[in-house]
């Protein structure tokens, strides 16, 4: 198994994405400290865990926006594991697609506190962490489509989204010396709930699923993948395994 005796944390853990990645990592022989809000979802996590015979699950109900127990989450693996093998920062909100000048104060600093915020006291918390280990990965979900093209409604996340990225380039370049290595994944639209609040008239089933994207969620978790500073992206990875960065 390839992440056997791994340490991970993954956010959002109860849906979509981050549902499919903990199953995924947990599969591969991780320990998986799975957090999300909504304690029902991560049970049934934690059943199709168990039910695969392979991986283990911490469940941890918070909401990413206690900044405290997220430090204190870091105090907590430090004391029982000493190390973390694997983030997987994807818990994020949509926001409302509005015009900017709609869109209410309240929202907004709900993209910034989930999208960004969180993410920087993640890294605050967990890098000594992630340094500690022999081959430390953290992979952020973006959004990079929108960052590099911004379309109209949709400014709110996409400012969110441009914000995480060059906190996570920084990071990057920041640990380049280390054992770590940090980067990006750009899904692209997946059959998920975000997916269908944003676009309520698609035809779902014309999109790939979030385990469709777990091998290059994997990859980029693979201690044998050595890349720093990247984004990847899942279209293009589809069409070329060799060539998939921005």
């Amino acid at each position: 198994m390839m992440f056997k005796d791994y340490i991970a944390v993954v956010t959002g853990a109860s849906r979509g994405i981050g549902y499919a990645t903990a199953k995924a990592l947990a599969a591969e022989g991780a320990h998986v400290i799975a957090i999300a809000r909504t304690v029902g979802s991560l049970e049934d996590l934690d059943d199709d865990i168990k039910a695969n015979g392979r991986g283990e699950a911490t469940l941890v109900p918070l909401d990413i926006t206690d900044y405290d127990a997220l430090d204190r989450l870091g105090s907590i693996i430090a004391e029982k594991y000493g190390k973390l093998d694997i983030l997987v920062g994807n818990a994020a909100t949509l926001g409302d697609i509005t015009p900017i000048s709609h869109l209410k104060p309240k929202v907004w600093q709900q993209l910034i506190d989930i999208n960004v915020s969180a993410n920087y006291r993640l890294i605050r918390s967990l890098d000594p962490l992630l340094r500690a280990s022999n081959n430390g990965r953290a992979v952020f979900l973006g959004s990079s489509n929108i960052v590099r093209d911004p379309r109209p409604f949709w400014g709110g996340y996409a400012v969110s989204k441009a914000a995480l990225e060059c906190l996570v380039k920084t990071y990057a370049k920041e640990i380049e010396i280390s054992n770590l290595r940090v980067n990006i994944l750009n899904p692209g639209a997946l059959r998920t709930a975000m997916r269908a609040r944003a676009a309520p008239g698609e035809d779902a089933n014309t999109l790939d699923t979030p385990a469709d994207l777990m091998p290059l969620l994997l990859k980029l978790c693979s201690p044998v993948f050595n890349d720093n500073g990247k984004i990847a992206d899942y279209q293009m990875w589809k069409k070329d395994k060799n060539n998939f960065f921005f």
